[in-house]
């Protein structure tokens, strides 16, 4: 279990704005009733508790401090107005004096174990998550603090660096810059060399301009009047997960196979790539280990496949790459539980998540179709039987490296909801390659691990 040595206050350096409102777009909106987004990062770091309190921590703190320089509304918190009967919506907000939280703890966990690929109880990666300061009330607004980080040292093996992060305040592409921005301050102890890249490189500082989304629908009024009468929930871990966590590597020749196999059938199929295949074998797989877990489906069942899409450089005008807010639509693909589950499942899935990204994903005229009606589908979806995706390949969070090197391992907590999802990151000991991460129950994932390995050595 994980020992708490301290909670303290960060704020941003002195000398900045005194105070920072930015309004929440239609992107923003949507995120507002979910669950915040829990990632871990471990890195392979053996250093002893000493060294830890008195020379990481106080140079973590440091950094930390130095990068909310450049990210002030991470400090701030989200103002949800009290009374939603007018049509004054949420806003992000930094006053002088605001500053996130940090947790400071030592863990007596196995880290071996805990980075391990092998199936783990999933309960156990709780201890290293901080937990949200509270919610206060102002005479107008409920303040909603946005982030909490937790940084645990497993003494002579290892750092595990957690956040904890609302996910309406922005996407994996925002939070991966913050990460990144940090890791690079405490690096190089300071950010000279932020600003200098700053020059080189006009990506490398975040940008929170709202005007950059074009709403000429007013979708963002649109999802407020939808959501606005949902009590704001107060989130709390789902323990027990009567889960167990396991990653799965797709090796670059994995891949190769697997894409050969799909052409072989659809000669034809654009947007054949890694991705596609990947996800494809994987939810095929997880479909059929359902029945091998003794699951009944009406064989006519549809079953759903949803991944996120970042739409940056995918709408019409494109939005700036270090543009810092959520800025994702997202893609689907659905199919008959039979054609899911039989021989030519990975082939099936495969083609209908392929159409998908040719024919709307990478169509600036389609990507955002029909988006002021996204709040309204997600309720009717309430029932159906999806697979999500948590995670990209694209965006490398185990790059960022406080100077530990790259992350050992990442696991995303969020994927120990009640629907099911997998994450899907680059792989961090197969050049190429990647890994796939499931939280399920033990006898489901016992079927979901002979079907994957089994598939590969057959195709």
């Amino acid at each position: 279990m994980a020992t708490l040595l301290e909670t303290c206050r960060i704020p941003p350096p002195p000398g900045g704005a005194a105070e920072l409102s930015v309004p929440l777009t239609f992107f923003d909106i949507r995120w507002l009733h979910f669950q915040p987004i829990y990632r871990l990062l471990f890195y392979d770091y053996p250093c002893s508790k000493a060294y830890f309190v008195e020379t990481l921590v106080p140079k973590l703190k440091q950094s930390l401090s130095l990068t909310l320089k450049h990210y002030l509304p991470l400090s701030g918190n989200l103002l949800y107005p009290l009374n939603t009967n007018n049509d004054e919506k949420p806003v992000f907000r930094y006053v002088a004096g605001d500053s996130i939280s940090l947790t400071i703890a030592v863990s007596d966990n196995d880290f071996d174990e805990l980075v391990g690929n092998h199936a783990r109880d999933a309960d156990q990666f709780y201890d290293f998550v901080p937990d949200f300061p509270p919610v206060k009330n102002d005479p107008f607004y409920k303040k909603v603090p946005v982030i909490a980080l937790q940084v645990t040292l497993f003494p002579g093996r290892g750092i595990c660096i957690c956040y904890a992060f609302h996910h309406s305040l922005g996407d994996a592409s925002s939070i991966l810059g913050f990460m990144r921005t940090w890791a690079l301050i405490s690096r190089f102890g300071g950010d000279d060399e932020l600003i200098l890249t700053k020059q080189g490189d006009n990506s490398s500082l975040p940008i929170f301009d709202r005007s950059v989304i074009k709403d000429p629908l007013g979708i963002d009024t649109i999802f407020w009047k939808e959501i606005r009468e949902e009590p704001l929930k107060s989130w709390s871990f789902p323990l027990p997960t009567n889960r167990v966590r396991a990653t799965f590597i797709l090796h670059q020749a994995d891949i190769k196979k697997l894409k050969y196999l799909v052409l072989a059938k659809k000669p034809g199929l654009i947007q054949v790539s890694s991705f596609v295949v990947a996800t494809s074998y994987v939810w095929s797989c997880f479909v059929k280990s359902g029945e091998a877990a003794g699951e009944e489906v009406g064989e006519n069942v549809l079953e759903f496949f949803i991944f996120a899409v970042d739409v940056r450089a995918r709408i019409n005008p494109p939005v700036p790459a270090n543009y810092f807010g959520n800025c994702i639509s997202y893609g689907m693909a659905k199919i008959e539980h039979k054609r899911l589950v039989g021989e030519e499942g990975l082939v099936i899935a495969a083609e209908a998540i392929a159409e998908d990204i040719k024919n709307r994903v990478n169509n600036k005229d389609q990507v955002l179709k029909g988006a002021e009606n996204w709040m309204s589908d997600i309720k009717k979806s309430s029932g159906i039987r999806v697979l999500g995706v948590a995670g990209s390949p694209k965006f490398d969070l185990a790059s960022a490296d406080f100077g530990w090197g790259r992350a050992k391992k990442t696991e995303v907590l969020s994927i120990d909801g009640e629907k099911y999802s997998m994450s899907l990151c680059k792989s961090t000991d197969s050049d190429g390659g990647l890994e796939v991460g499931l939280s399920l129950p033990k006898e489901r994932m016992d079927a979901f691990a002979a079907i994957f390995a089994d598939g590969l050595r057959s195709s």
